[in-house]
């Protein structure tokens, strides 16, 4: 049985943080760059540059005001946000049904990123401390993090993701895949887009919004989007706009960018 998080350590006493290693992510890189949907080589990227990343931003988890709460109910995130039926019976203009309307039209379920994040993990022994727990809930995250900030899941709104949650959680894994992923955009379709500006813009406003891994899911999924979105503090991304009307206005398709068949 797994145990609460209230009864786990911040690091397991048989883990030691990695090291860091370029070559490796490199790798996992243009391995990504050729099929953007193996989403287990970004996993591997974020673990080959992570270093003590993921263990800095748990202790900093503990210290937020409703750590203890949050780590006491233990709420399933997966399972709470693959119930689309639940979801269905908040308000019409709820986070929690923009939500469903998102994971639907795309093909995705939470409980698939967790599988997609054990195929990449399958090497490594589970470890039950906050470390990992933590890490689970930044994961689990990620695709509600796509609807409050309004990026999509072309590829430079996957960038932008990034560099919003770069700073919420720092990890050079994620910033790494950032810039990497606009610089191969600007190499493979040569564009006057603000591809860097927009990826940029992210940080900016990941960096102004409060974590959302600080707070209740279940609470901010019932708030209208809007209400969410202010109580979050996340401003609008306005060169990710710019740079779908730029590369549109060139007969580019920005939801046909990065290893995709010419």
């Amino acid at each position: 049985m797994t145990p609460s998080p209230l009864e786990m350590p911040l690091l397991n006493a048989k883990h030691k943080a990695p090291s860091i290693r370029p070559i490796k992510a490199f790798r996992h890189f243009r391995n990504l760059i050729a099929d953007k949907e193996d989403t287990a080589e970004v996993f591997h990227i974020i673990e080959a540059l992570a270093g003590k990343a993921f263990i800095r931003n748990a202790k900093r988890f503990l210290e937020a005001p409703n750590a203890r709460a949050i780590m006491e109910r233990n709420v399933d995130l997966p399972e709470m946000l693959d119930d689309h039926d639940a979801l269905r019976k908040l308000s019409p203009d709820s986070l929690g049904q923009a939500y469903v309307r998102f994971m639907e039209k795309e093909g995705l379920t939470a409980a698939g990123l967790v599988a997609e994040f054990d195929r990449y993990g399958a090497e490594f022994e589970k470890r039950h401390d906050i470390t990992e727990w933590y890490g689970d809930r930044m994961r689990d995250t990620h695709d509600l993090l796509h609807v409050l900030t309004g990026y999509g899941r072309d590829a430079l709104g996957e960038q932008c993701v990034l560099g919003f949650t770069y700073s919420q959680n720092p990890n050079l894994g994620v910033l790494f895949i950032a810039y990497a992923g606009a610089l191969e955009m600007k190499k493979q379709s040569p564009s006057n887009a603000p591809v860097l500006k927009a990826v940029r813009e992210g940080q900016r406003l990941g960096k102004a919004a409060k974590r959302l891994a600080y707070y209740d899911i279940e609470k901010i999924l019932a708030m209208p989007i809007d209400e969410a979105r202010a109580f979050l503090n996340i401003g609008e991304p306005k060169y990710y706009k710019q740079a779908h009307a730029a590369y549109e206005a060139q007969g580019i398709d920005p939801y046909n960018l990065l290893g995709q068949p010419a």
